[in-house]
């Protein structure tokens, strides 16, 4: 029998979140985006030391910082059959919403939203295939430069969240 290389249920690449409140973090998890825990470990201090969740296809792994780390936020993004209704569904759980969904000029339709640990996910859906040539095109559009103005002006990440300005 031969081992392989990746495990069964897991992709190339596993993201890590290093959170404040990992269990916090899951029960959000599980309220915005239908995540299945898979693994929750607590150490003899009580921090978690690895636990995982399962969102759609895709693994997420994550862990309690220590106390002396700086913030270090995730970035993930979601692939969902329906960004708004995800992106509502995860405000409704407690997150932010930094921008509504959007369509922009690259096919897809995309918002952002931030949990209560401060780690942000791009929640998008795609709703049309096109050619390199269209999205050029695009680019020089009034209504999605537009649309990319907005999406890139939002303030994801305000100093005072972290204490550094």
């Amino acid at each position: 029998m031969s081992v392989k290389p990746v495990p069964e249920g897991y992709s190339t690449v596993t993201p890590w979140i290093i959170s404040r409140n990992t269990v916090q973090l899951i029960d959000y998890t599980k309220r915005a985006f239908g995540a299945e825990e898979l693994a929750c470990l607590a150490g003899k201090d009580g921090a978690i030391e690895h636990a995982e969740v399962r969102i759609g296809d895709s693994v997420v792994m994550m862990f309690d910082a220590r106390p002396e780390w700086p913030p270090t936020p995730g970035f993930l993004r979601l692939y969902v059959e329906d960004a708004d209704a995800v992106h509502r569904q995860a405000v409704a759980a407690g997150g932010t919403s930094i921008t509504e969904v959007t369509h922009l000029f690259f096919g897809d339709r995309v918002g952002r939203v931030r949990d209560p640990l401060g780690n942000l996910y791009w929640i998008q859906t795609r709703v049309e295939d096109l050619s390199p040539q269209e999205m050029e095109r695009r680019i020089g559009d009034p209504e999605f430069t537009k649309a990319m103005e907005y999406v890139q002006s939002a303030d994801f990440f305000p100093a005072r969240q972290f204490n550094l300005g």
